[in-house]
């Protein structure tokens, strides 16, 4: 279905057109007409990607794309719908055909590297960031290099480019939160916690970032809850993944305290925390 937009932008242009028709030769009214289908036509590629269902989209760049093979901008959509669509494999094999043509960019390159990480390429990824120009300095090469060494366990690499990163862009607090998962991984839970609450300066709703948050603030045996925007489910929510955390650290008391605290605070029942309790209460009972 065309967007009610595009059909207004079309029939506008081609009133003017029937109002100038006279002064205009057939040959320039059909240059004029083939005008307003490119204009129609970019619109509808900019409605796709942006909010049409995805699936939808990949059939739509499927079949223009089919239609016009030289079109790389068509490819590109295709590619990106195949992201959106959740099928990165596929997405790759699109992007390769657009990277390696005549008209691909470092940018084609680096979209090409984020669908094979999608897919779970780290090393192919890797060989696509190794083609692309160190002058090419953008916020998702360095975002997806700093994955890519984070995957190797290159920790001083990984460090690097994630701080080259969050510099290059306006909106990092999902690069601050990668970056602190990865001190989390490391065990640098100071680390973590510092990034996690950075990255929530920037989106005060990122919830995986409070979670985080919450995580390695209990791996350093810290039971109070931070001082953060959260409703009262998220609450419940985050008291029973610092329960977790102080169990897994061997502050089985505490665990238990924070466990009833997250079943009294969440507004209905938290079957989660509930079962977590009744093991709880289990294996004290077995020992």
């Amino acid at each position: 279905m065309r967007h009610p937009f595009v059909i207004s932008l079309a029939a506008a242009s081609l009133l003017a057109l029937g109002a100038c028709q006279e002064q205009m030769s057939d040959e320039e009214v059909e240059r004029a007409v083939a005008d307003v289908n490119v204009i129609d036509e970019s619109n509808l590629n900019d409605i796709m990607l942006t909010v049409g269902d995805p699936n939808e989209a990949v059939a739509y760049f499927q079949r223009t794309s089919a239609q016009h093979p030289e079109r790389m901008d068509l490819k590109r959509g295709l590619a990106k719908s195949l992201i959106k669509a959740k099928k990165p494999g596929e997405a790759a094999r699109v992007w390769e055909e657009v990277a390696n043509s005549p008209e691909g960019t470092a940018e084609d390159r680096v979209e090409l590297a984020d669908a094979f990480i999608r897919a779970g390429d780290w090393a192919r990824a890797k060989s696509e960031l190794n083609r692309i120009p160190p002058t090419h300095e953008t916020f998702g090469r360095y975002r997806l290099e700093a994955m890519v060494a984070d995957s190797e366990q290159n920790w001083s690499k990984a460090d690097s480019f994630y701080q080259t990163a969050v510099g290059l862009t306006t909106q990092p607090a999902g690069t601050l939160n990668n970056w602190g998962f990865s001190k989390l991984t490391r065990g640098d839970y100071g680390g973590a916690e510092k990034l996690f609450g950075e990255a929530l300066t920037y989106d005060p709703s990122m919830f995986t970032a409070k979670n985080n948050l919450v995580m390695a603030r209990g791996a350093q045996g810290k039971y109070d809850m931070p001082v953060i925007d959260m409703s009262q489910i998220e609450r419940a929510q985050l008291l029973h993944t610092l329960a977790l955390a102080a169990i897994k650290r061997g502050d089985v008391v505490m665990g238990k305290t924070l466990l009833q605290e997250a079943i009294d605070t969440h507004p209905q029942h938290f079957e989660e925390a509930v079962r977590a309790m009744r093991a709880l209460d289990a294996n004290v009972s077995a020992g």
